[in-house]
């Protein structure tokens, strides 16, 4: 997908007003469930978090933009490993 593509899908996205945490555990529920059902592959699952990477850097900062950059992705890898949580979710 091209940048300005990207950066349309990042700001319809944004206008949909979903919580980001709510979104972000229904789709890491789906990708998993997904891939234990075989319908995923390991490919697939990298490209979907390569793009979640560019649509958190398209709204991120322009300076220091490659380590920031880097620091996303180590993050999303821990999210679909499940060896993070996401912060901000509120307990209940």
């Amino acid at each position: 997908m091209e940048e300005r593509e990207e950066k349309r899908l990042h700001d319809s996205v944004r206008m949909v007003g979903l919580r980001a945490t709510v979104t972000a555990v229904g789709f890491l529920t789906l990708v998993s469930e997904l891939t234990r059902a075989g319908v995923l592959d390991e490919p697939a699952v990298g490209r979907i978090k390569e793009a979640v990477v560019k649509e958190i850097t398209l709204g991120g900062p322009t300076v220091g933009r490659d380590e920031y950059e880097r620091t996303i992705r180590q993050r999303i890898d821990r999210l679909f490993a499940g060896e993070q949580r996401l912060e901000g979710v509120p307990v209940t």
